[in-house]
């Protein structure tokens, strides 16, 4: 599926920031930022990656932030109030 019909489809853009603690040392935070289209509420991709860290990844999670927003969506119509020529 192109990215276009993932949207049409209801994928928004997501964006996550996960903080880990170093392996080595544990008091140490590190951020690291993952973007991709997904599936809001229960976001399937994230929860993939975020599967694939705890297994393959030594870094420890400490929080994950996530944000989202459609990138396709319907027109908006505003009616104006005043209008002003100018000569």
């Amino acid at each position: 599926m192109t990215d276009m019909e993932r949207q049409l489809n209801g994928y928004r853009l997501t964006t996550a920031e996960i903080v880990y603690r170093l392996p080595d040392h544990l008091h140490v935070l590190q951020t690291y930022i993952w973007q991709s289209l997904d599936l809001a509420p229960n976001f399937p991709e994230l929860r993939k990656f975020l599967t694939f860290w705890e297994r393959e990844i030594e870094g420890p999670l400490h929080s994950v932030k996530v944000a989202n927003v459609e990138l396709l969506s319907p027109a908006r119509a505003r009616h104006v109030d005043v209008s002003f020529a100018l000569h």
